[in-house]
């Protein structure tokens, strides 16, 4: 099925589909100028363009002015629970994803980085980093877009980013990630940039899962 159709059956909204478009444009963009070891190109543009499905039962109810989204994520509540990322991989399924790439979409999470730096798995360290440069907005620097996670979950106790010893040493280990996938890729992390990915998300439109 097309990416876009199926955004469309979980009603997710534009912003939430253009962020997983600009991971997947990003991901898209380093193969292109990947140098390294072989790696399973299908499987990162798979994975990034599903990895955020569940984040509708992470949007807060007075975003939403509109009923009909709010009967929305009132369904995703009732049908897959409250944990995001298990809605993730639980979507991830339905939709096809394979048993390596339903793994891949676990380990790529950001409170795994240590695991992820540690990994020989470049399929996971690009999924990771480009996840991590993608804010709201665009693409940002790495250390931008962690800065920011850091100070938006500060308060929320469960989270991994709320510990500033720990979100510190997540995100040195998301730039020594960064320093791994550079070794072998012909761009600087400058070079990815949002003008780079235009033209990869026009085509990702057009990708079938």
């Amino acid at each position: 099925m097309n990416i876009l159709k199926i955004y469309q059956k979980y009603h997710l909204p534009e912003n939430l589909q253009l962020h997983m478009l600009r991971v997947a444009a990003c991901a898209n963009l380093i193969l292109d100028y990947w140098k390294g070891p072989e790696l399973d190109k299908k499987a990162i543009i798979r994975v990034s363009l599903l990895h955020d499905m569940g984040n509708m039962v992470k949007i807060p109810e007075d975003f939403w002015q509109d009923e009909e989204f709010l009967k929305i994520r009132k369904i995703y509540f009732e049908k897959y629970g409250t944990n995001d990322h298990e809605i993730n991989l639980e979507i991830g399924k339905q939709e096809g994803l394979t048993q390596k790439e339903l793994e891949l979409l676990n380990g790529k999470r950001s409170r795994k980085n240590e695991e992820t730096m540690l990994s020989e798995s470049y399929e996971r360290k690009i999924c990771a980093y480009c996840d991590q440069r993608v804010a709201p907005s665009g693409i940002v620097t790495l250390k931008e877009r962690l800065e920011d996670a850091k100070a938006r979950y500060k308060a929320k106790k469960l989270s991994v980013w709320s510990d500033e010893k720990k979100a510190n040493f997540l995100i040195e280990c998301a730039l020594e990630i960064e320093r791994q996938i550079m070794k072998f890729c012909s761009l600087a992390p400058e070079e990815i940039n949002d003008l780079q990915i235009e033209n990869y998300i026009k085509k990702l439109k057009l990708y079938e899962i």
